[in-house]
């Protein structure tokens, strides 16, 4: 029987590691975790979202980032990639190599089989501790279905959902707006 132990790393190795690394890693609690690889679906759903949020930022103090912007959350220590981020206001970093936003206003998440527990559970959980985030919204790929979680002055979160093409979801803490029509735009094609 081995009685290897695991060795942890700081979040400084992890870093270090990661900013070399030829793929993307999250990390919590000194382990460093592999993120899968994406579906069509779900990179068409991303890139649309990115799409609009940036077209709407334009000349606004805003900005949005792919899935390459790390987030790190104090409160718990995780450091992940959301599908899609936002800031209104002045971006705050980790540190000086400005790749770890700690302060986003608004974060979305495109629910995959592999990852969709994780998402609406723990990871859910790490997101509610950061003060900065005001809304986030799961995007379902297997279907047209959004959910938007909206922080309130007392600090609990309200669920709206759409789930037609015609529906328009509204993010206050962004001043944006998706149009699920626009946001489902070449997912049936290919």
């Amino acid at each position: 029987m081995s009685t290897q132990t695991k060795t942890l790393l700081t979040p400084d190795q992890y870093l270090e590691i990661e900013r070399q690394a030829p793929y993307k890693s999250e990390y919590w609690q000194g382990v460093m975790f592999a993120m899968a690889g994406a579906s069509r679906q779900h990179d068409v759903l991303a890139g649309n979202l990115f799409a609009s949020l940036h077209q709407q930022f334009r000349g606004r103090p805003c900005e949005v980032y792919k899935s390459d912007m790390r987030v790190y959350l104090p409160a718990t220590g995780l450091y992940t990639y959301p599908d899609v981020v936002a800031v209104c206001g002045p971006g705050a970093f980790a540190d000086d190599h400005v790749d770890t936003l700690i302060n986003p206003s608004f974060l979305a998440e495109v629910l995959s089989p592999s990852t969709e527990a994780y998402d609406r559970g723990r990871k859910s959980e790490h997101y509610r501790t950061m003060e900065s985030l005001q809304e986030y919204l799961l995007i379902a790929q297997d279907r047209i279905h959004v959910e938007l979680y909206t922080r309130q002055q007392d600090g609990t979160w309200l669920l709206r959902e759409a789930n037609q093409l015609q529906d328009i979801v509204q993010l206050r803490s962004i001043g944006c707006h998706i149009h699920l029509l626009e946001l489902h735009e070449k997912i049936h094609e290919g």
